[in-house]
């Protein structure tokens, strides 16, 4: 696998500006003052969060197209989905909430799924389109804005509730949410965007020369072990 070298880049706590050299799989580059990890080479930069990604799409599915929770009270019951929730709301005249919940637990992480396929298929084999690079800053900008673990805390808090007034089943969507929550997790831990970036075409159509180290600038200090 082809390491992954990046230019010189200030770090982010200190402001020390270094070179970061070329790092072999699975190691980490220091901040040659404050220590802080401020790069680093995953062993499988593309295929593990491609893999995490298709499992979080079809969590992603799961969990929207089957029941989050069933209720039964006085010999009623009545079961619901993540979007029926929030189409619930809007009928009952909360239409900001229920806009808030739709974005923030369907929208907001379906798209960074869908947005983070596209972009490492597209990587797989470089060198990779211009618009890639697009779709990883859209990427970026959309993911603080899924919200699926804050949701999923919310119905736990309504379901210790509720459960004095009716009996409550969760559904298999209550289960695919947090099996989601986690596969969301594991892309952000595994996934580098700068690996991207070095297979991303340039305005020019060629892709980025490697560039020296720069003598005046202190190197970054290697870290070989695993990525942190």
């Amino acid at each position: 696998m082809r390491h992954v070298a990046l230019d010189t880049i200030a770090c982010p706590d200190c402001g020390l500006q270094q070179t970061i050299p070329q790092l072999p799989p699975g190691g980490t580059a220091h901040c040659a003052r404050c220590r802080v990890t401020i790069a680093r080479n995953p062993i499988d930069p593309i295929d593990r969060p491609l893999a995490l990604a298709v499992a979080a799409a079809l969590a992603f599915l799961v969990a929207n197209t089957t029941r989050l929770m069933g209720l039964s009270a006085i010999g009623r019951e009545a079961t619901t989905t993540i979007i029926g929730g929030a189409r619930e709301m809007w009928s009952q005249g909360s239409e900001i909430t229920a806009t808030i919940v739709a974005f923030c637990a369907v929208i907001a992480p379906g798209s960074y799924i869908a947005f983070m396929l596209v972009v490492l298929l597209a990587a797989k084999r470089p060198p990779a389109p211009r618009w890639v690079g697009q779709l990883l800053r859209i990427a970026t900008f959309v993911q603080p804005w899924s919200m699926s673990e804050v949701m999923l805390l919310g119905i736990l808090v309504a379901l210790i509730k509720i459960a004095q007034l009716a009996t409550v089943v969760p559904g298999i969507g209550m289960y695919a949410v947090g099996l989601l929550i986690a596969l969301l997790a594991a892309i952000a831990a595994t996934f580098d965007p700068h690996v991207i970036w070095t297979r991303v075409v340039w305005a020019d159509g060629t892709l980025p020369p490697p560039e020296p180290a720069a003598p005046d600038r202190p190197p970054a200090r290697i870290h070989a072990g695993a990525t942190r």
